[in-house]
């Protein structure tokens, strides 16, 4: 029997996953990193929190598992995108923090760029639909222009999972999925733009090699190993950015084929053979682990955070009613939400607490409750909220539908998808059959497992692995009241876009 070590390596920490060949689950377990705010926009982790999440990780699972350690064959690494960090020619990390995906400091740097490039025949090249100073080229703009030093002694800038690789094989490469974040991607072309490089002014061999996710970069070095608690034999493969794992994870490996990531945000992601590009509405892309197809997703920045609001806010009394019953806050509130009819009587709710993603009109759209009354009730308002969320995901789901098909089917995956009533939710606002698996949170994880193996005849073999545990379909008459909402929450999301402009400019 052969095993496979599997990490998600997320901004919350690392889970590191064992499969058997069969692509089984068979153990897990968390560590958990810090991120760091010294400045506005400043977002920032120790990449050594990385490499050590992963050593205490692998410890931590390999002293529970009924398995010989000796029979672990390969690993690979699932990465949070667009980070940046620098090492000398001998691997040696040059800055204590780098700047992850979410960092937005070097706006600066993004709009010197688009002096002299079109912004939006980059977007439509790169597929790079994020903020511009979010993606890795301009934040090693931003080290050159104010830590030159550093810059000039960078032999290479690795994303988050290829540092984790170099530690364990002190090799410097990275995969296309990771590579397409960089803002100097070409999707279809599938290498670096050397204009776009030359443009930035930065150096092209500073940039990691880029091979096919599922490339066996080498075997852990003596000191990974004994770190590790693994033998030096075991093969590790390039692995894959966060978005492109779980869409592989997700099943997602035909044209179509969609699932629902439902967490602290949320997105849509769909797999193609071409990259879902539109110009107005921003989706964001990534090339898939599966050479040759690609991710391409839409997203809202509240969705999770939005009910936790909601319930910390307003219904923090249910806490100890949940603590004293022994249930979960989250299912008490589900329940009384089922409660109220489809609609809430007419109460629509607009989730964009952290702001407007590229599917607003303005960044700076606030969330807020519309049609409220004297008669709107507790379950009105927490069935108002959960609706909001799907509706807003809705109209995130018809940017992408608008330019590839989608299946009939979509799959939740993430922890708001424990929820049944909210699954069902889903089903009548999507007007798509929602499916829930044994998957679950696990995407990412089966996703950097099926690339790391090897022992797979094909990607497809992933769909396998899913087994079907619930499927809701569209409850028709509920279809047609939120079929009337949509509109109705589209314009109430423009309007709040605009009065979001006018508070921004309010000086108080």
């Amino acid at each position: 029997m052969a095993y496979i070590l599997s990490y998600d390596l997320g901004t919350g920490g690392t889970k590191a996953s064992l499969y058997d060949e069969s692509g089984r689950s068979l153990a897990s377990t968390f560590v958990s990193c810090d991120t760091y705010y010294p400045r506005e926009q400043w977002h920032e982790q120790r990449p050594e929190d990385w490499w050590r999440s992963v050593v205490e990780s692998t410890q931590s699972l390999l002293s529970s598992a009924p398995v010989n350690r000796n029979e672990i064959a390969c690993l690979a690494v699932s990465g949070h995108s667009l980070g940046v960090t620098p090492v000398d020619a001998k691997g040696n990390l040059l800055t204590e923090t780098t700047p992850i995906w979410s960092d937005g400091r070097a706006g600066v740097q993004a709009r010197r760029f688009f002096e002299s490039v079109d912004e939006r025949t980059w977007y439509l090249t790169t597929g790079n639909g994020f903020p511009a100073a979010n993606y890795g080229i301009f934040k090693i703009m931003w080290l050159r222009d104010e830590h030159p030093g550093i810059y000039e002694r960078t032999a290479c800038f690795l994303g988050t999972k290829d540092y984790v690789n170099l530690r364990m094989t002190g090799v410097m490469v990275t995969d296309h999925s990771y590579a397409s974040g960089s803002g100097v991607y070409s999707l279809r072309d599938r290498r670096y733009v050397e204009e776009y490089i030359a443009a930035c002014g930065v150096d092209t061999a500073k940039l990691p090699r880029i091979v096919e996710s599922a490339e066996v970069i080498g075997t852990l070095t003596s000191e990974a190993a004994r770190l590790m608690g693994l033998p030096q034999s075991v093969r590790v493969a390039a692995g894959g950015v966060d978005n492109a794992c779980m869409c592989l994870g997700a099943a997602c490996t035909h044209d179509g084929d969609s699932y629902t990531s439902l967490g602290s945000s949320a997105w849509i992601a769909v797999s193609s053979h071409e990259p879902v590009v539109n110009a107005d509405r921003r989706p964001y892309v990534f090339a898939h682990c599966i050479p040759g197809m690609f991710a391409s997703a839409t997203s809202i920045f509240s969705a999770g955070n939005s009910f936790r609001w909601f319930k910390n806010t307003l219904f923090s009394h249910l806490e100890e009613k949940a603590s004293r019953e022994e249930k979960d806050v989250y299912d008490l509130l589900t329940t009384l939400a089922a409660t109220a009819p489809a609609g809430s009587h007419k109460l629509i709710f607009n989730p964009s607490l952290a702001g407007g993603s590229g599917l607003d009109r303005s960044s700076h759209v606030r969330g807020c409750y519309t049609g409220l009354t004297l008669g709107h009730t507790a379950a009105d308002m927490a069935r108002a909220t959960l609706e909001g969320i799907c509706l807003n995901l809705r109209l995130a789901m018809d940017v992408l539908e608008a330019q590839t098909p989608l299946s009939d089917e979509m799959l939740i995956v993430g922890g708001g998808g424990k929820s049944r009533f909210w699954r069902s939710l889903f089903a009548s606002i999507y007007d798509k059959t929602i499916i829930q698996t044994n998957v679950g949170q696990d995407a990412g994880s089966l996703g950097a497992a099926a690339v790391a193996c090897g022992l797979w005849d094909g990607y497809d073999r992933v769909r396998d692995i899913h087994t079907r545990l619930d499927a809701i379909a569209p409850d028709p008459d509920e279809r047609k009241v939120y079929a009337a909402m949509l509109p109705v929450f589209q314009r109430i999301a423009d309007l709040q876009s605009d009065v979001g402009d006018l508070l921004h400019s309010l000086n108080v």
